[in-house]
């Protein structure tokens, strides 16, 4: 059977909603898997028996209004990953990127560590060849500074020992340039969330 779902900008309010615990009991303890049957616009396909994980996004000190998360789920093609974030400044760009290590405890996020890069590759964008794993490119924000992102990864892994699952994605400050080393130039980190499985979601909030 499988499972369709689209994130878009106003169904992923709905769930952003659900999640920081403004509905009801019940919805703020419902799966993101539910959510995306019974929430989301259907236009993307992946089996309903595969995992969700989820990054819930925070903002770090002194950028506390932003907010977000980031969903992974395993296609027969790769990882698709959809990306949300709001409180963002206006028709802004940042680098978004997967981190080595699962904790976003700092103020600064700094304690996410760097790219998670296992193969000592270089940095680079989402579609290069020679890049880091947590290489995901740049969220772009309208004119309200929310950002949304819909993309199929051929580098991310959610098992084995290369698996993304327990690390950080982290929003950058300033846009990605895909090509200085070692990180991109982008700067401060305003946002971060540790990947976890979707029912795990109420230790992240």
């Amino acid at each position: 059977m499988k499972l369709k779902t689209m994130l878009t900008a106003a169904s992923a309010a709905v769930f952003l909603s659900a999640c920081s615990g403004e509905s009801d009991h019940s919805a703020a303890h419902t799966t993101v898997a539910e959510h995306a049957e019974h929430e989301m616009h259907a236009s993307y396909e992946y089996p309903a028996t595969n995992g969700v994980y989820v990054a819930m996004l925070h903002g770090t000190e002194g950028n506390e209004n932003v907010h977000g998360f980031v969903m992974f789920t395993q296609d027969e093609d790769g990882v698709f990953v959809a990306a949300h974030a709001e409180g963002l400044p206006a028709n802004s760009v940042h680098g978004f990127h997967v981190h080595e290590f699962g904790d976003c405890s700092a103020p600064d996020a700094t304690s996410a560590g760097g790219h998670f890069n296992p193969h000592g590759r270089d940095h680079g964008g989402p579609d290069s060849e020679e890049r880091h794993v947590g290489d995901l490119g740049n969220l772009h924000s309208d004119e309200n500074g929310i950002a949304h992102l819909e993309m199929l990864d051929h580098k991310l892994e959610l098992n084995g020992p290369n698996s993304i699952i327990g690390k950080a994605v982290v929003v950058h400050a300033q846009e990605d340039d895909l090509t200085s080393q070692p990180v991109g130039e982008a700067g401060a980190r305003i946002a971060c969330g540790v990947i976890v499985a979707d029912d795990e979601m109420e230790h992240q909030r």
